[in-house]
């Protein structure tokens, strides 16, 4: 059986300041107006099709966490995914449009907001706002697969000298052609398979992203006491945890929860161990974790995976309220088992 040591633990913690960033991670990352885009893989290795991209929690939790950091102006380029992809916004003002080309709209996500986009469907993200912005994102399944991108992303990446080989794998070709040979080049979609990743109409993407103003609190969750609430924010299905579906619920494949985590000053939710993985981060305020062989306090930015079966507890120890979004593995998440007989 594993001793959860401090140490043992702290390894599973990712601070903000130590996200490891990749300006290389796709194959626009020379188009003008994408060059400043910085890619993290925090759990898992996403959708990277970089090399040189850093993995810094390579434990497979049945879905991927991920983040992007740009400042004002700079572009994500359109592309679709096979798995799940979740936005939530840390800090900035964001734009994803929609459409192989933006020709489909888009919406517009604020701190705190949670918009997930549905699989095969173009999406890009752009940052609105002077200064620079931080997007927490989660990708569906051990394995997303690699994106779609949409042709004239492909057409610009070539003028730039960077194609993609078949598998997803960048290739740079600005010093020559050499690094080509013997290998399959990925080609942009054609007309037909572009037509199967049309965007949905516009009432039913608003289904798939919900305002922080809008997550309201369920007074049923296990963990719900004096200071404490936690709101359903992707819930596909009734949960064996007491939550109902909604606000996001989606018609494709998510693969897991996400909750929102809101402890007001002194707060405490007693010790209690969960069956599925569990994924904190921090979007304000300050979070201790504390488990019998130590305690991790958590700052905004930061992100903790905390093992299955491990018991916690969680208290805010600051002047100021603490928010935290916390996947949770499974569609399905069970009951918490509660080490005490009263949380709160």
């Amino acid at each position: 059986m594993t001793q959860w040591t401090q140490d043992a633990m702290a390894a599973r913690l990712v601070r903000y300041a130590d996200l490891v960033p990749c300006r290389t991670a796709f194959i626009d990352t020379r188009t003008p107006g994408s060059t400043e885009k910085e890619n993290f893989t925090i759990i898992g290795a996403g959708v990277s099709e970089s090399t040189d991209q850093f993995v810094h929690i390579t434990e497979k939790h049945g879905f991927n966490i991920g983040a992007a950091r740009q400042p004002f102006g700079c572009v994500n380029s359109q592309h679709s995914h096979d798995t799940a992809e979740v936005f939530v916004v840390h800090s900035g003002y964001w734009r994803l449009p929609f459409g192989p080309n933006k020709e489909d709209g888009h919406i517009d996500i604020a701190p705190g907001d949670v918009c997930s986009v549905p699989i095969h469907m173009f999406r890009g993200f752009e940052k609105l706002d002077e200064g620079t912005g931080f997007l927490f994102t989660v990708l569906g399944e051990d394995d997303p697969g690699k994106v779609t991108w949409a042709p004239a992303v492909f057409e610009a990446a070539a003028d730039h000298g960077l194609k993609l080989a078949k598998g997803g794998r960048l290739i740079d070709t600005s010093s020559g052609n050499y690094e080509l040979k013997d290998v399959e080049l990925e080609e942009a979609i054609n007309d037909e398979a572009l037509t199967e990743l049309k965007t949905p109409p516009a009432e039913k993407l608003r289904q798939c992203v919900v305002a922080a103003t809008d997550m309201a609190a369920n007074p049923a969750s296990p963990l719900a006491g004096e200071g404490v609430e936690e709101a359903g924010v992707i819930v596909p299905q009734p949960t064996d945890d007491g939550f109902a579906p909604g606000p996001i619920q989606g018609w494709w494949p998510h693969g897991f929860n996400l909750r929102r985590l809101t402890l007001q000053t002194g707060a405490y939710v007693s010790e209690h161990a969960r069956k599925e993985a569990e994924v904190l981060f921090v979007q304000e305020g300050t979070l201790e974790v504390r488990w019998a062989d130590g305690a991790l306090t958590l700052g905004a930015g930061d992100t903790l995976t905390v093992p299955i079966g491990l018991p916690h507890s969680f208290r805010n120890t600051a002047s100021v309220p603490c928010v935290t979004f916390v996947v949770r593995g499974t569609e399905n998440p069970a009951a918490p088992v509660l080490m005490s007989p009263s949380v709160g």
